[in-house]
């Protein structure tokens, strides 16, 4: 190798090291981007990201990066520490993020004229024996909005590893060429994290029960023997990323002691979940509509009514059949306690409380009142929600939007030709087109954004403060990128297209909303399907 190919060589490794920084800002600031009231929490994360990025950029001579990140730092100073970011501020900090993106394009990216896409997550790893398949998958990935990277040896992934910690590995069990060494090569891994990386491992060759218990052992979350398609991977990998995410706890404290409701308020905030304190009992039925909670804390015996009796009350209420209630007293009286469940509670702490304790309760409530009410307000397929809760959702919006006087949006997505893909491949693949395309829509969309499954191939698409330019460009930007998405039905891959009809909100109920977004609809079909149609005023 002569000096000029050396000297090219590393500029190439040092650019990667750059571009690597410069997609943990982007990452860093996607969390803040996508949850203004919890930046605070990411500042100090986003401003040593960018700082070294900063000081990388100018080591190695990138000037594009180290103009973008100094920007950045310079906008950062402005944020005073421990306060939510402004509008104003995140604005012209977006606008300094898009010039960073532009500069940290792949070289591949640079014919493209689709604008540079800013992932939410952090990486997930392929480390695949077939390079086709490992290619595939990456694309296929990065199609859902995913960044993924494969490897082709242990030494490279491990590298990767140590320089941005993945969501997620999909592992061959012998990947490296021998017999379990993937298996060797993630029990390497895992010693050097705190938190265990979630691992998918696949294998061809071997499905004993030595092998899956090692594998469950280091970090194996599902095991697929015989190794399955890339359309299956994708829904599992999906599973351990986005699902990951959990919203805090909303948490609704009544205790007529001041000095313990703050205490109560400061535990919980620590805990990174959303309290909301009241004092007197009184006020309870304003709580419930003001802050819908997730789960709720009594104080036992307060002036005026117990804790048993407000439980009674809640308990009337459908809504509030199932949130769970966890009464907080100095009684140590068994038989109380028991009574005092019976009488609509769910869990008894008595005082003092051992933070730890009430968190730890909190957790255990909370998953389980969650799992409850999806299986009751989403579908099972494609875990949206389910059409009943759509409408519902779609109210609740249409409130907002007359009290507020801000625009809404609702979309009524129908797959072209579903019966003939079913006909065509079997029901299975058409199952997984209806959750590819449930997926697509979550990665694409806000989280103020409400997606459901309004019945069989039809989806729901509700878009709050959105007007309707702006709604059928969305759709219509999904549409195009969804068909050029390819769909595996074992040796053969096909494409699949939606059509799309919108109607903007106005002044009318949710029904005649529907129907006119529907007839919108049927418009795209008559269309020659394929498209996205605005119903007319």
């Amino acid at each position: 190798m002569n000096d000029e190919s050396q000297k090219e060589k590393l500029r190439q490794h040092f650019a990667r090291r750059v571009t690597t920084q410069a997609r943990v800002v982007l990452d860093t600031w996607q969390k803040i981007h996508s949850d203004l009231k919890g930046s605070s929490a990411h500042r100090s994360d986003f401003f040593a990201a960018t700082d070294k990025l900063v000081r990388y950029a100018q080591r190695f001579e990138m000037a594009n990066h180290a103009e973008s990140g100094t920007r950045i730092l310079d906008l950062i100073r402005t944020w005073p520490e421990e306060t939510t970011l402004d509008d104003t501020l995140s604005q012209t900090l977006h606008d300094a993020i898009e010039n960073l993106s532009r500069s940290t394009l792949r070289r591949t990216d640079h014919g493209n004229t689709q604008p540079p896409r800013q992932f939410r997550r952090t990486p997930v790893y392929i480390a695949l024996a077939s390079e086709d398949l490992s290619g595939r998958l990456v694309r296929q990935l990065e199609f859902f909005g995913f960044r993924a990277a494969a490897f082709t040896d242990p030494e490279k992934l491990i590298e990767a590893c140590g320089l941005h910690k993945p969501e997620t590995i999909l592992m061959d069990v012998n990947f490296g060429g021998e017999a379990n060494a993937g298996l060797s090569t993630i029990e390497h891994l895992q010693e050097r994290h705190d938190t265990a990386i979630p691992v998918i491992f696949v294998s061809d060759e071997d499905g004993s029960i030595e092998t899956r218990l090692r594998a469950s052992r280091c970090g194996g979350e599902e095991f697929f023997y015989p190794a399955v398609d890339p359309g299956q991977l994708i829904e599992k990998i999906e599973t351990y990323t986005y699902g990951n995410t959990v919203d805090p706890y909303r948490v609704l404290v009544l205790d007529d002691s001041r000095a313990q409701a703050k205490y109560m308020e400061t535990v919980l905030t620590k805990a990174g979940m959303n309290p909301h304190v009241i004092t007197d009992p009184m006020q309870i039925m304003h709580a419930l509509e003001e802050f819908p909670p997730e789960i709720i804390i009594l104080d036992m015996y307060m002036p005026g009514c117990t804790g048993m009796e407000i439980a009674r009350v809640i308990r009337q209420q459908d809504k509030l059949h199932s949130v769970p209630i966890i009464y907080l007293s100095a009684e140590d009286d068994v038989s109380k306690q028991l009574h005092a469940m019976s009488l609509g509670g769910d869990d008894f702490l008595t005082k003092p409380i051992d933070p730890k304790h009430l968190i730890a309760t909190i957790h255990n409530r909370g998953r389980r009142a969650r799992s409850l009410l999806a299986l009751m307000i989403r579908d099972s397929l494609t875990g949206l929600y389910n059409h009943t809760h759509t409408l519902q959702l779609l109210d609740q919006e249409i409130s907002k939007a007359k009290q507020k006087q801000h625009p809404l949006c609702f979309g009524m997505i129908d797959i072209d030709y579903f019966k003939k893909i079913n006909d065509t491949f079997g029901h299975p693949i058409g199952d997984r087109v209806l959750r590819s395309l449930s997926m697509f829509l979550k990665q694409r969309l806000r989280k103020t954004d409400h997606i459901g499954r309004y019945g069989g191939e039809e989806f729901a698409i509700i878009l709050p403060d959105t007007r309707p330019s702006d709604a059928r460009n969305i759709l219509n930007e999904i549409r195009e990128r969804f068909a050029e998405l390819h769909q595996p039905a074992g040796e053969r891959v096909f494409n699949v297209t939606f059509s799309c009809g919108i109607a903007q909100w106005r002044e009318e109920n949710s029904q005649a909303l529907c129907e006119r977004a529907d007839q919108a609809l049927y418009a795209s079909k008559d269309q020659g399907r394929n498209c996205v149609t605005l119903a007319e005023d």
